[in-house]
């Protein structure tokens, strides 16, 4: 594609917190044009009053009707709700369809009528990207955890993993629910869908795509935690590699990776926050090894991902409009 030329861009689901961050990234993108955003409960509210964020910075309003006359369309849908729309509404062959829902992450679930939707982990399936028509951007919690595994699954080296996680409440979505009000999140955490979270398929899916042959079980224990926005990982393995080797491992398979990163120091969320970087470290105490992950659930988890994943389509700079910094202290 020509930089000359402007993505023309539509969001369905656009009153949430991803459709709220992925407006904000669209509107300073060089090379997109945002030419509706679709809500049925704000039709015809202007899109700062929802965002107020986003105040002097958007002059469009919410609408309910449907503009064909894109070349991508993003859907911040809820769960099953993507599926749903693509079933009901005639979208042009043209039109790039990126999801950002879990309805077509898996392989046994990656077809719509003649739409073929490809997994959007960049780390894992850039050259399929580059050429892809539809995208299913992964769950959060599984990139962040798939990041952190994905160079030992290239290895060979997977085979019992457990892993927990600490996420914020932007994580839960917009509506409230009795663990998403502040009097609940604050000074509090709790363990959720132990062991059961719906993103383990597509993690074992994709690690497994790189380690063929040998399967790969997580032990996965969520957290809901008492911030915002941003997810943080440990996963452990028992391993007998070298830290050296360990490090080698990981600085070569993320090498021409612009957002995904090796730190040799403690890393924490607020280097992450804000930003689409993925930041991992790696502790080896003995034949443990353990792998911290931590990034922006909003970000890299599903918009920041999904500009990404529109950016490679589109054949332009991968890190268009995503240099953003982290907010740091």
């Amino acid at each position: 594609m020509s930089k000359n030329k402007t993505i023309r861009a539509g969001i369905i689901g656009g009153a949430g917190y991803t459709g709220s961050e992925l407006i904000r990234l669209l509107i300073h993108h060089p090379y997109v044009a945002v030419s509706f955003i679709h809500s049925r409960s704000n039709a015809g509210r202007a899109v700062h009053s929802v965002h107020q964020d986003l105040i002097g910075e958007i002059d469009l309003e919410f609408t309910d009707k449907l503009n064909e006359d894109v070349d991508v369309l993003f859907l911040c849908v809820g769960h099953g709700e993507a599926k749903k729309f693509l079933k009901e509404n005639t979208i042009a062959s043209q039109t790039r369809v990126i999801d950002l829902s879990q309805d077509f992450r898996l392989n046994m679930q990656s077809t719509i009528n003649d739409r073929e939707f490809v997994y959007g982990l960049p780390e894992l399936n850039r050259d399929q990207i580059r050429s892809a028509r539809n995208i299913a951007n992964p769950g959060c919690f599984a990139t962040a955890i798939e990041l952190g595994l994905l160079p030992l699954a290239k290895a060979q080296l997977l085979q019992n993993v457990y892993t927990t996680g600490i996420t914020g409440s932007t994580g839960a979505g917009q509506t409230l629910a009795t663990t998403s009000h502040f009097s609940w999140r604050a000074n509090n955490i709790q363990a959720y869908k132990t062991l059961t979270h719906q993103h383990l398929f597509e993690i074992k899916e994709s690690l497994e795509q790189l380690q063929p042959g040998t399967p790969i079980n997580v032990h996965f224990v969520p957290w809901r935690g008492d911030f915002t926005r941003g997810i943080f990982i440990s996963s452990q393995i028992d391993s007998d590699i070298s830290f050296e080797e360990l490090t080698r491992i990981y600085e070569q398979y993320y090498a021409d990776h612009s957002f995904t990163h090796l730190s040799p120091d403690a890393i924490s969320l607020k280097q992450v926050v804000n930003t689409n970087k993925c930041i991992i470290q790696l502790e080896k105490v003995g034949h443990n090894l353990v792998i911290h992950s931590a990034m922006d659930n909003l970000l890299k988890g599903a918009s920041g991902q999904a500009v990404q994943n529109m950016n490679l389509m589109f054949g332009i700079d991968e890190c268009a409009g995503l240099k953003l910094k982290a907010i740091g202290f």
